[in-house]
């Protein structure tokens, strides 16, 4: 399975094509999809950093079961948080946002295992669960960047 940081790694050459859009496909462009991902894994990693392990409460979610399963997410199916939703964005602003993401990425590793998220559909995912839902939600994003670019078509680079 690849990582966050390997479909991070992915979308960086995309970035260019920011404005690539497809009403077919979904209402955003390239460049929204990449922002949303970056925001998300902001928000997620520095969430995570403020939380306290002893408050940590395993749940079991049959949505979270079927996500992490499958490791897909439905089009359309869930309403991100405004928090996440890009307003914004230049080609410059992406990449420095990128840097700053991947950067921000690494300190997952670095938190206790206990410390965790409050996830509005999934409830409390520890780091584990954490670094496995980022993965599924970029690699989400990333099929759909994939698709914004195959109906322009233009190749997708790896």
């Amino acid at each position: 399975m690849k990582t966050t940081y390997a479909l991070l790694k992915e979308i960086e050459k995309h970035i260019p094509m920011y404005e690539l859009e497809n009403s077919f496909v979904t209402h955003t462009n390239v460049g929204w999809q990449i922002e949303h991902i970056l925001l998300t894994i902001d928000q997620i990693v520095n969430g995570i950093q403020k939380s306290n392990p002893k408050n940590y409460k395993p749940n079991f979610s049959i949505w979270k079961a079927i996500v992490f399963t499958t490791k897909h997410i439905p089009r359309g199916k869930a309403k991100a948080p405004k928090t996440v939703l890009p307003t914004t964005f230049t080609e410059n602003s992406l990449k420095e946002h990128w840097n700053s993401t991947l950067a921000n990425l690494n300190q997952l590793e670095k938190i206790n295992k206990n410390q965790f998220i409050d996830h509005p559909y999934f409830g409390h995912l520890n780091q584990k669960e954490t670094k496995k839902f980022l993965y599924i939600h970029t690699l989400h994003h990333v099929k759909i960047i994939k698709d914004l670019i195959k109906k322009n078509n233009i190749l997708w680079q790896q």
